[in-house]
């Protein structure tokens, strides 16, 4: 009972850490993880930290914060999920609501911009290495590789992360039956949840927990998704304003945590501190659920030679996702030589200091950006 203790208490320490620091995205979450969990502390090796975010993008939900609950359940059972996920989760919900009730006081945010110029191109750094220690692991042969360069470049060119995920995984079975000589087929599909409509009169803090709970449920990809989800789901009804919307966005991106917190900052314009809390439990309580589904077949599963062949090539689509959003980021955030020379140090620094902890980097790349700033 005492190991367990210690374990629960050293798992709600570090993720209580990262929801503090977070800033940036799943992919920066990604490299705070794999540099915390597998280089600083050990708690499993880089292939299964690998695994891990593979299976990740297989399920619906914000793929950082499963990431937390699927590390936590390794490292404490359920019991390791649960706080995981929560320590994870809370501190990006407390800010957002502390935004959500300013906002709904005043009408407007804060100016923030002067403070997160330099944090854009540092973390664009921090992923850059996170790439280059989970590629090592992925790229297990040239095959793998040219499935990661297409992968990329579908993405980039507009196809749905989900479809490229399975897509890939798919031909890595193909290729498996192929080179083993086999002439069966086998096939791995995701589970599709249907869409349930609501009409939204008077919205209760009930059927805003449904909402939200149903897009939990189904939402796979990133962020910008969930706000494409919300503008037909809240807006085109009338519930949630164009410019609310994208005020949630400019929330769910300053502040640290899971995009995905957003939800606390609509569920408080549209309900109050109630709807606030429905919108919050609705939108994560999937995801608690499908880690711990899903999480004890993981290591059954890989065991499997067909699963292992779908599982690497998953794994390699995930880094070339990670890829393309890098790609993305860079062409709205490194747009001067202020930015491109904090991107370059926050790399070398990131790169060659492996022990620094990336909170540093974030703020030395926020600090620079400000003083560069003040560069005519």
């Amino acid at each position: 009972m005492g190991q367990d203790n210690t374990r629960l208490g050293d798992i709600a320490r570090l993720f209580l850490k990262l929801g503090v620091i977070g800033f940036g995205g799943p992919a920066v979450h990604i490299a705070m993880m794999e540099e915390e969990v597998v280089r600083k502390r050990g708690w499993m090796s880089h292939q299964h930290f690998l695994d891990l975010v593979g299976a990740t993008s297989l399920i619906p939900g914000p793929n950082s914060t499963e990431m937390t609950m699927h590390i936590g359940h390794e490292r404490g059972g359920w019991k390791g999920l649960v706080v995981a996920g929560s320590c994870f989760i809370i501190p990006a919900v407390v800010i957002t609501a502390l935004f959500a009730w300013a906002y709904q006081l005043y009408g407007q945010l804060p100016q923030v911009q002067p403070f997160i110029y330099g944090i854009k191109p540092a973390i664009i750094a921090v992923i850059v290495v996170t790439m280059i220690n989970l590629g090592k692991k992925a790229l297990k042969n040239v095959q793998l590789a040219i499935l990661g360069a297409l992968s990329a470049i579908a993405v980039l060119a507009g196809l749905n992360e989900i479809f490229v995920l399975f897509g890939a995984g798919l031909v890595g079975i193909l290729l498996y039956f192929i080179q083993s000589g086999r002439n069966t087929a086998w096939s791995i599909f995701p589970f599709t949840l249907f869409q349930i409509g609501y009409s939204h009169p008077n919205v209760t803090s009930l059927k805003l927990f449904l909402i939200f709970l149903k897009v939990g449920a189904i939402l796979y990809g990133s962020g910008y998704v969930l706000f494409a989800f919300l503008d037909a789901e809240l807006v085109a009804s009338g519930l949630l304003t164009k410019q609310q919307l994208i005020d949630a966005i400019a929330v769910g991106q300053f502040t640290p945590g899971p995009v995905f917190s957003s939800a606390t900052f609509i569920g408080w314009q549209i309900g109050g501190f109630g709807g606030a809390l429905a919108a919050t439990i609705g939108i994560f309580l999937p995801s608690f659920l499908f880690v711990a589904l899903f999480n004890p077949l993981l290591l059954k599963l890989r065991h499997s030679k067909i699963f292992s062949a779908f599982l690497d090539t998953v794994n390699v689509a995930s880094i070339a996702i990670i890829f393309a959003i890098l790609v993305e980021m860079s062409r709205e955030t490194l747009l001067d030589w202020r930015t491109i020379t904090i991107v370059v140090l926050s790399f070398a620094v990131t790169y060659y200091f492996k022990k620094m902890n990336t909170a540093f980097i974030v703020i030395g790349g926020a600090l620079l950006g400000y003083l560069l700033i003040l560069i005519p």
